[in-house]
């Protein structure tokens, strides 16, 4: 009797354990479910954000590199407050901004597909258009104006003993890159000193490649065709004694007879460290430009973007303080269809 006893104690204290068990995994259960319920609630509010970032009508967002300039220059400086500022307000549109060797480079990866806008010279996108300089023969058009943004300045870095153009005869000048707008500036104002490529030793490189050789002594002068201050001038003026070239009243003559989209823009006196005065230069404008194959909505959302947000994109950098719908509406190739809805919306045009 006593056996049998035992061993209904022993089966009721083995179910008892097996219940409890059994109650601490329903407890488990019970206690995250909370949790769980509690997680719509926390992200709603992350469900309320897509407007910000509506895609285009396609469902996807059209992917645009632009293409500047090399890194020590403003082009690429500007590119990148464009992208930091401009960028993630667009919904039709990804913005990636891309170092590269400047104006005919640029247009070239327009034409090529390898870029879809770009910011270059406004003289090197006529020439392009019209088949003539670096473009001799091979009209590339299928890359249309934008705006207009600043001025880029024709600045002449020597050695100091070099006081004007002429004095550059029979020295070593970086000339800029290769087919860039630099080294078609560069020719245009050595011509107007009557210079040829026979009277000089040429060197082509980037604005910093021209610093650092002045630096080294391997060049006695670099041409750099940019908004001013110029970071490669800058850098320069930082640890050595800076000389720039004044144009004489007979060069400004010449240029203005040639070239006249090269326009008189002085550097005043104090733009870099040691600069005691004002220097007299030409310069032509830094244009941003599409590629036809983008859409009217694509530009137009860019170019109301880059007014909308002059003043961002000004505390992001200077140049943008220039920046005008009259003056930057005209450009030295056709608008592109978003570009001139735009500018026609706000009676420009």
């Amino acid at each position: 009797m006593k056996k049998i006893l035992a061993l209904v104690l022993a089966a009721i204290m083995v179910f008892a354990l097996v219940a409890c068990g059994g109650g601490s995994s329903s407890g488990g259960s019970t206690t995250t479910t909370p949790a769980e319920t509690s997680t719509p609630a926390e992200t709603t509010p992350a469900e309320t954000t897509p407007a910000e970032t509506t895609p285009a009508p396609s469902g996807e967002k059209v992917k645009i590199t632009l293409a500047t300039g090399g890194t020590s220059g403003t082009y690429y400086a500007v590119g990148g407050v464009l992208g930091t500022v401009l960028g993630p307000k667009l919904t039709l549109s990804d913005l990636s901004v891309e170092s590269t060797g400047a104006s005919k480079a640029n247009v070239n990866m327009i034409t090529d597909g390898e870029a879809q806008m770009a910011i270059l010279q406004s003289d090197v996108i006529n020439y392009a258009h019209n088949g003539t300089n670096t473009f001799e023969g091979e009209v590339e058009d299928n890359a249309l104006w934008i705006a207009g943004i600043y001025n880029e300045t024709v600045q002449i870095l020597a050695k100091p003993g070099i006081n004007n153009v002429a004095d550059l005869k029979g020295k070593t000048v970086c000339v800029g890159d290769v087919g860039s707008g630099t080294e078609v500036n560069a020719w245009q104002v050595l011509s107007a000193a009557g210079l040829t490529k026979d009277d000089i030793k040429v060197v082509n490189g980037s604005f910093q490649d021209g610093v650092d050789q002045l630096k080294d002594g391997k060049i006695d002068a670099a041409f750099t065709v940019a908004g001013a201050p110029t970071t490669a001038i800058v850098d320069y003026a930082t640890t050595n004694e800076l000389n720039l070239v004044s144009l004489s009243d007979s060069e400004l003559a010449a240029i203005r007879a040639e070239y006249p989209f090269l326009v008189q823009d002085n550097l005043p006196a104090g733009t870099y460290t040691g600069q005691a005065k004002e220097v007299v230069c030409v310069a032509v404008q830094a244009a941003l430009v599409a590629s036809e194959e983008l859409s009217e909505d694509v530009v137009y959302e860019i170019t109301k973007g880059l007014f909308e947000n002059k003043a961002d994109l000004e505390a992001g950098h200077a140049k943008f303080g220039f920046l005008d719908p009259k003056v930057a509406s005209i450009g030295t190739v056709p608008l592109h269809p978003g570009a001139e809805k735009y500018y026609k919306e706000i009676g420009v045009l």
